[in-house]
């Protein structure tokens, strides 16, 4: 009996040794796996979804009157979401009309006063044609006059009167030219108002078509189609021109912003297949295709931005953003929002 136990303590235990084995062929395996797999893709974790986000501001100033929407909830573009009361922007929209109605009233009264002149001008044109005539006439009688008086055939008398008329007919048709002169400068004057008041009327269409602009703001529509979020808007909130409402996250505007090491870059070009793991859904398998690079690091685009001038330099590997566009169904798609962590790995080829 002695002899049997310790033959049964000297038999070796085979059970480890294969546990080893085991490991370290599965260890060799997935290690060579890796190597291959490296060789092939170019991967990176610091990858997440990015989205078109479009802020919804307010382009006049009011009181908010009634919301047509609710938070995270889909809207189309063009869709009203939010209005403004607009009672004030109406009576300016009547003023300005007002303002052109009065402004229209005056041309009416110009181009009445322009025919008027005009008349009166043609009918003094028509004077000094006639007292040109007549002095014309006087003016042949008078040197008539001058040597029958000569000659005696005609009186001192009939002389003095001729030249009385000569005077009168002078006077008389320096009037006219005074008067024809007059009318003319009077419709100058009449034209020159009437394109003030045309200039008038102008501006006062300008400022209908800005008040109807501004009515218009009034009536916060979607700009885009999307889900509406970052509510920040309540009914009777006193808003200005400027301020932010909320935001629409843009449909079909769904991409991937992976940031690589500047030295994997060198085996990467647009249109590269992509291979993409959303942490949030570990089994949605997406794909996708490299879309273009940034024109800088991130770093550069930072707030504060490294300077590697001043002080003591230290080599630090920076990191390049890709966008990646995604190949999904709408389906798919649907589930992704922005900000989302996932892993991409490119397929080199």
């Amino acid at each position: 009996m002695a002899n049997e136990a310790t033959e049964t303590k000297k038999k070796p235990n085979k059970v480890v040794p294969i546990i080893l084995g085991v490991l370290l062929l599965g260890g060799l395996i997935f290690g060579i796996k890796e190597y291959i797999d490296y060789g092939k893709h170019i991967d990176t974790d610091d990858a997440q979804i990015d989205g078109d986000i479009s802020p919804v501001v307010a382009r006049v100033g009011g009181y908010v009157d009634s919301i047509m929407f609710e938070e995270n909830t889909h809207v189309n573009k063009g869709q009203p979401l939010v209005k403004i009361d607009d009672r004030d922007y109406k009576v300016r929209l009547e003023q300005a009309e007002a303002a052109q109605v009065g402004a229209s009233a005056g041309i009416n009264v110009g181009e009445s006063q322009i025919s008027t002149t005009a008349a009166n001008s043609a009918s003094a044109r028509a004077q000094v044609v006639s007292a040109a005539a007549r002095l014309e006439k006087i003016q042949k009688d008078y040197q008539r006059y001058a040597n029958l008086v000569k000659d005696g055939s005609i009186t001192q008398q009939q002389f003095d009167q001729a030249k009385a008329d000569l005077d009168v007919a002078r006077a008389a048709y320096n009037a006219a030219k005074d008067e024809y002169r007059a009318a003319q400068q009077q419709i100058a004057t009449s034209r020159s108002q009437l394109k003030v008041t045309n200039t008038g009327v102008s501006q006062r269409k300008v400022d209908i078509d800005y008040a109807k602009l501004q009515l218009t703001y009034t009536n916060v529509k979607a700009p885009a189609s999307g889900i509406v979020s970052k509510k920040n808007v309540q009914v009777g909130q006193l808003v200005q021109a400027g301020q932010t409402l909320f935001s629409i996250v843009n449909d079909n505007s769904i991409y991937v912003t992976a940031n690589f090491k500047e030295t994997q870059l060198d085996e990467m070009k647009n249109g590269q297949k992509v291979d993409i793991e959303v942490d949030a859904y570990p089994d949605l398998k997406l794909e996708g295709s490299v879309y273009n690079f940034s024109p800088a690091t991130g770093a550069k685009f930072s707030l504060l931005p490294p300077d590697n001038a001043t002080g003591n330099f230290v080599k630090v590997v920076q990191r390049v953003p890709v966008k990646i566009k995604i190949n999904g169904s709408n389906e798919d798609l649907s589930k992704l929002r922005p900000g989302m962590s996932v892993k991409v790995s490119v397929i080199k080829g």
